[in-house]
């Protein structure tokens, strides 16, 4: 079922099908999830649900003046093809494959439906009549670094490479690594994006708090950084505080000497990075200590549904930025000949300075 810009009453009723499940082949995906599209949350809920087998959507249905319930059978296969990323909840779920643009020294040999399409059904019968005599529950063994929901889209796939023998057992679970680590890498969420480039802050300042307008300062700086323009807007305190309050992260008032600031301690993210964020050693930042500039320019990945909460932690590796003592003071900086540590307010310097 070739599909553009469904409705979710249509894909929920053709999932359902008596005749049995389709395979949906989804193209121009972006309209559906993408920036100026509005959000499609039952479409979303159906696809997120029907990643698994048994996945079901509960309706309600009006009959005459009685009100009844049913579950639609929401399993079944599906490919989506757009242009940038789709919620995390759905990228969570799928084997990515990144495109790129074909060069202009690539030649390939162009697809005519007209053409081509009676050797894709021809294929497809031969694919039907194979998979009647292939082993039925006859699982794969799976790779050490596939688990948890990348098991469960890789093991049919696998249990298919299984199946065909020769090469395919080794080549299948080879590409499949490969797949996951690269998503791990690039794919992590727009929070955990976050959480990781503000460890680089952190480790390159060496400090245990840095403001918060020090801290987005730095972020901002980044090369190849989204910080700058989210949707149009650079990040602001607001908008920093609201990302890391999805990970249990609040910014206390911090003392550093006689100066008084909102910002960020060490200890309140060192469990979050530790959940989300794979450290990696420490690098000399070649600029000089104390240097604003990232070490090493690392791919990002603009996301649509940029506030919402990760439902299963990715990876992101990081490594170290430097920050200068200066930027420990709120903006505008103050000259100053040494720094001290800086140090939470305690509940009654709060009192005292609020009064």
């Amino acid at each position: 079922m070739f599909t553009v810009n469904t409705t979710p009453a249509y894909l929920f009723r053709k999932v359902a099908d008596e005749a049995g499940p389709p395979t949906i082949l989804d193209d121009e995906i972006d309209t559906v999830f993408g920036p100026k599209a509005k959000d499609n949350e039952d479409i979303r809920g159906l696809l997120n649900a029907g990643h698994r087998r048994g996945a079901v959507a509960g309706r309600c249905v009006v009959k005459g003046k009685v009100i009844e319930t049913e579950e639609l059978p929401a399993y079944c296969a599906v490919a989506l093809a757009g242009l940038n990323d789709l919620p995390d909840t759905i990228m969570s779920r799928s084997i990515i494959i990144r495109m790129r643009r074909r060069s202009p020294n690539e030649t390939v040999e162009p697809f005519r439906h007209r053409v081509h399409s009676k050797e894709g059904f021809a294929l497809r019968d031969e694919i039907e009549e194979w998979s009647k005599i292939i082993p039925v529950g006859v699982w794969p063994v799976m790779p050490d670094e596939i688990t948890d929901r990348n098991a469960d889209i890789w093991e049919p796939l696998l249990a298919v490479a299984d199946a065909a023998g020769g090469a395919w057992p080794e080549r299948a679970r080879r590409h499949a690594v490969a797949l996951v680590t690269d998503s791990n890498v690039t794919n992590g969420s727009l929070g955990v994006h976050l959480l990781g480039d503000i460890k680089k802050v952190f480790d390159g300042s060496r400090r245990d708090h840095v403001s918060t307008v020090d801290l987005i300062a730095a972020l901002i700086a980044m090369d190849e950084s989204p910080w700058g323009d989210l949707r149009g807007k650079a990040l602001d305190a607001r908008g920093l505080s609201r990302r890391l309050s999805n990970y249990g992260v609040k910014p206390p008032r911090l003392r550093n000497g006689v100066l008084t600031f909102k910002g960020y301690d060490r200890a309140d993210l060192v469990d979050v990075w530790s959940r989300y964020v794979t450290d990696v050693t420490d690098v000399t930042n070649p600029m000089g200590e104390g240097h604003t500039t990232p070490l090493a320019e690392k791919p990002t990945n603009e996301t649509d549904d940029e506030g919402e909460v990760v439902e299963s932690p990715k990876r992101y590796t990081t490594t170290s930025v430097g920050i200068n003592d200066e930027a420990l003071c709120p903006s505008p900086r103050v000259a100053v000949t040494s720094v001290t540590k800086s140090t939470r307010l305690t509940d009654a310097e709060l009192f005292a300075e609020s009064n």
